[in-house]
């Protein structure tokens, strides 16, 4: 499993090696420039965080209906992607970006990565999902609450009362229990970094992460660290009881009789993300990255996105796995700060952080 379920490394990787081979293949003697025009125009370059996932079934229906074919390239996770676009916005890694969320959206958007465009037929719901600053340019694809996950086991086994709050996390009996991602590279990290900003405020947050600090907790680079090297609710043989995922991440440890989940959501630490879809400027085929753009929106890749990579898809008509409604909530009151706050301060809030925590 990736950040929700196992991507798809295989195509991934080959989408990867294409793309690297294509400028050695074009110079190689004896190609034949119509050819190239040709795939040019019916190859679509799909640049993704490292958990984007799709059934094969649903991809392949797509690509057989629009005569495209879809390569993947994955840089790593959302806040790698982000960074990656930017640097590479005069050449761009591909056609078409998803994963791009809305803590790191405006980056992007205000360096000129994208090219506008959205589907016209989009609901209004689903529109509504992209501020003012994004509207028109990013496709709002699927939501999910970022919030600490518990091994409830752990709890159990040891006697101990699982932490309620973000505040109990700096209590003593607390200490060394709990990892985080890195808000400077991981999307769930500046999520849950704006989540202690929407609790604690602008003067408060820094305190509350300098006691998170001398508690013990640990930093890792990208969730899949967090979640499957150190969270010891993984079953991968992690130490940490306490680990920053996602609401619906319970959904994926419940019991082989559907009954129970091993794991649980402290709802009350959450801060909703919405990923976006989006046509990347400089693109050699804009009107095949429209078509897969539109194709993220589609009842059957919206239907597809709870089992692939338990996110919420973000059309409020596509029915939910039966579980989500008891393992996989969203949380009633999740923190929020102003998407123009996170524009004007994200980089000051990133650095005060790094200096705070890592030193």
């Amino acid at each position: 499993m990736t950040r929700r379920t196992t991507r798809a490394v295989t195509r991934i990787a080959a989408g990867a090696a294409v793309v690297a081979l294509l400028p050695v293949l074009a110079a190689c003697g004896g190609a034949d420039p119509a050819d190239d025009a040709a795939t040019a125009s019916t190859t679509i370059t799909l640049v993704t965080h490292d958990s984007f996932a799709v059934s094969e079934d649903v991809l392949a229906a797509f690509e057989a209906e629009s005569g495209l074919t879809v390569e993947q390239v994955a840089p790593g996770d959302a806040g790698t992607l982000v960074n990656q676009l930017v640097l590479t916005k005069d050449a761009p890694l591909g056609d078409v970006v998803y994963g791009v969320d809305n803590t790191f959206a405006s980056r992007a958007v205000e360096a000129g990565v994208f090219e506008a465009y959205q589907p016209e037929d989009l609901d209004p719901q689903v529109a509504a999902y992209a501020p003012d600053d994004l509207a028109g340019t990013l496709t709002p694809i699927d939501v999910g609450d970022v919030c600490l996950n518990l091994d409830d086991g752990w709890f159990d086994e040891n006697g101990v009362t699982p932490p309620a709050t973000l505040e109990d996390l700096t209590k003593p009996e607390y200490r060394d229990l709990t990892v985080v991602t890195n808000p400077a590279m991981s999307s769930p990290g500046l999520a849950f970094l704006l989540a202690t900003i929407g609790a604690f405020g602008t003067d408060g947050w820094q305190a509350y992460w300098t006691d998170l600090r001398d508690n013990g907790v640990k930093v890792a680079e990208s969730w899949e660290d967090a979640y499957y090297v150190d969270f010891s609710g993984a079953g991968e043989g992690g130490q940490r009881p306490i680990a920053l995922s996602y609401a619906t991440s319970p959904a994926f440890t419940v019991s082989e009789d559907g009954a129970t989940s091993t794991t649980s959501a402290m709802l009350g630490t959450c801060f909703r993300q919405v990923e976006y879809a989006g046509v990347l400027a400089g693109t050699d085929n804009a009107d095949g990255a429209k078509q897969l753009v539109d194709f993220l929106t589609t009842q059957e890749f919206q239907a597809d996105v709870p089992a692939q990579m338990y996110m919420y898809p973000a059309d409020p008509d596509v029915e939910l796995p039966a579980d989500w409604q008891k393992f996989a909530p969203l949380a009633d009151e999740p923190f929020e700060v102003a998407p123009s706050d996170v524009a004007a301060h994200r980089d000051e809030w990133i650095e005060q952080w790094t200096t705070t925590v890592v030193g």
